[in-house]
């Protein structure tokens, strides 16, 4: 297969991983590859991307945005 005919990948700017245990619990925020912090609820996964110049319009776009681990709504650990 070459590149011309294989799926596109699309490599998001903003990932959040998966929770991590902690009181209260919080995922861990990458932005180009880099950890940039974390977050503990929605807001402040917006607020991080504003700070790096990134507007998210779609919490749901995979080219904008990775959840690793859960989605937007999975903020504890099962």
């Amino acid at each position: 297969m070459t590149e011309i005919g294989s799926p596109h990948i699309s490599q998001p700017r903003i990932m959040v991983l998966g929770v991590q245990p902690g009181e209260p619990p919080f995922r861990i925020m990458e932005i180009d590859g880099v950890v940039v912090g974390s977050a503990r609820a929605i807001t402040d996964v917006l607020e991080t991307a504003a700070a790096f110049g990134i507007t998210v319009h779609d919490l749901d776009d995979p080219d904008v945005i990775r959840w690793v681990g859960g989605d937007k709504f999975t903020w504890k650990r099962h």
